[in-house]
């Protein structure tokens, strides 16, 4: 009979490599729709939803082609909503260089919730998400400019700068909320990271000791 590993029903690692007791909520105006493939759902070190864990308002949904989902539509057609779509591409408005103009806030009318889809999935997944999903890619696509190498060294990544989701989420909201600079200290949205962060290492540490 094989020996299977207790597993945390909230972060969906096993409990001995649980963060759980990382995860700080943390307050956002903007609101958070992570859309999780359902091969990513199925990964322990998926990280949209550990960033779902920490941000109150976020909504985890899963699928891969959401064009008649009822609760997306619901959420995009809401008059009271401004949705967008994070993806690059060349109809996308870069957030950084919204930031340094200072013309960020033109993104969000006032008077509306501002509301972001962010698709949490292999590169070639969410490729294949806004291909099929025929009500994101009429939402604005928005993207930014990273300014470091991503630190999701336990999953191979097409190039050094494609960010883990709970990185790119990390920068958008430094981008549209922080007033300080990720550099700086006392960054409530650095709990992201932290929690990121420490799962690769153990990650990193479990791999080590089993190439030994």
């Amino acid at each position: 009979m094989k020996n299977h590993r207790q597993v945390c029903y909230k972060c969906l690692r096993p409990t001995k490599c649980c963060y759980c007791h990382l995860v700080q909520k943390i307050s956002t105006k903007l609101k958070i729709i992570i859309l999780i493939h359902p091969l990513e759902r199925r990964r322990k070190i998926a990280t949209g939803r550990m960033a779902h864990l920490c941000l109150p308002n976020s909504e985890l949904i899963e699928g891969d082609d959401f064009t008649n989902h009822v609760k997306v539509n619901q959420i995009i057609e809401n008059p009271n909503n401004h949705s967008m779509v994070l993806y690059p591409g060349i109809d996308a408005v870069n957030l950084t260089d919204a930031k340094s103009s200072q013309s960020s806030p033109l993104l969000f009318p006032e008077g509306k919730t501002p509301v972001l889809f962010i698709i949490d999935g292999t590169w070639s997944t969410a490729k294949k998400t806004m291909k099929t999903s025929l009500n994101l890619k009429q939402l604005q696509s928005i993207c930014f400019t990273p300014t470091a190498k991503s630190q999701f060294r336990i999953r191979k990544q097409p190039n050094d700068f494609c960010y883990s989701t709970i990185e790119a989420i990390h920068k958008v909201l430094n981008l549209v909320e922080a007033p300080l600079s990720s550099e700086q200290e006392n960054n409530p949205h650095d709990v992201l990271l932290k929690v990121f962060l420490n799962m690769v290492e153990v990650q990193m540490d479990y791999l080590n000791r089993q190439s030994i």
